[in-house]
């Protein structure tokens, strides 16, 4: 029943055969004792009602689930004195090993914790014994957004800008200021506005915009909940995308396929890199050297941009 080395295929199936028809199921708790495993895996999200947090979550539970672990999940809020604390509920559950999303833990602090039980990043590049980081590229994913609306013949680019706190968001910023550079357009800090990955903040940049009356034909949001807000906030004032304003997101969430109209983003594959970071944790589990890596960003395009028509002023 435990898929031991020693038992020959026949055997071990026959024995399952048996357990089947009688109806037995392993205990677990049993089990754990004799090899002091629990065949849990802590996770630490930060917001639960994030979709990329969700979307990483089911990559991960996929893979985990798979192989015969069972998830227990906390949100930590990107607050460190709330990640310690779900750190400790974790350890007391005797979870085998934690994976973390994104999070303010400190360093020092994930380092040590790895020297006690396997550990897995997101979000973060970090090296240490017992721990593995999976980081997207963002800024290659800025830069390919920024780079495709300079293409299309946009001068005036918004940049509706992430969590100062996210080491993401300042890697999507410096993707989108390295696009102006290279096409030797000028950097204008009235077209950055700093928001927080929510909606709200998308819809704010624009208000703030218009209000102001900063020229701009495009917007770069660091992500899709954010361009979502800026799509909103630009249809209640009588404007179209991409008629009148052509608006690029980020992390190729589901919904933006189905926006109306449908977003052009940078796709980070975000069910996969769950399923990468699940493999990971079992290569540690299984005393193995992890090799999995975040995939590609890729720039999906499609209805909500085209080439400027005008640059566009405030609205009265």
């Amino acid at each position: 029943m435990n898929d031991a080395t020693n038992v020959s295929d026949d055997k071990r199936a026959a024995v399952k055969a048996a357990a089947a028809r009688l109806g037995f199921v392993l205990n677990g708790i049993a089990k754990a004792l004799v090899d002091g495993r629990t065949r849990t895996v802590g996770l630490i999200a930060q917001h639960f009602e994030s979709p990329f947090d969700a979307l990483l979550l089911r990559g991960i539970e996929e893979n985990l689930s798979r192989a015969g672990y069972a998830l227990v999940v906390s949100s930590g809020h990107w607050n460190p004195g709330e990640e310690e604390h779900c750190v400790q509920v974790l350890r007391t559950r005797q979870v085998d090993g934690i994976i973390v999303l994104g999070g303010s833990l400190d360093d020092r602090f994930l380092v040590d914790l790895a020297a006690e039980l396997p550990i897995v990043l997101t979000g973060r590049d970090l090296k240490a014994p017992g721990l593995h980081s999976l980081r997207s590229n963002d800024y290659r994913g800025a830069l390919a957004a920024t780079r495709y609306l300079l293409q299309l013949g946009h001068r005036r680019i918004a940049h509706v800008a992430g969590d100062s706190s996210h080491p993401d968001s300042h890697d999507r910023e410096r993707g989108y200021r390295a696009a102006l550079e290279e096409a030797r357009v000028a950097f204008d800090p009235e077209l950055v506005w700093q928001g927080n990955y929510h909606e709200s903040s998308g819809t704010e940049a624009v208000e703030s915009l218009l209000e102001r009356g900063v020229e701009f034909t495009a917007i770069f949001a660091a992500n899709d909940q954010m361009a979502g807000g800026a799509t909103l906030a630009v249809q209640r004032h009588g404007l179209r995308v991409p008629e009148d304003i052509s608006i690029v997101g980020f992390d190729d969430l589901l919904a933006t396929r189905h926006a109306s109209p449908p977003r052009t983003t940078v796709n980070l594959s975000v069910i996969e890199l769950g399923r990468r970071a699940a493999s990971a944790m079992l290569d540690l589990l299984s005393h193995r050297r992890p090799n999995a890596v975040a995939p590609e960003p890729e720039l999906i395009v499609r209805s909500s941009t085209m080439q400027p028509r005008h640059a566009l002023r405030s609205i009265d």
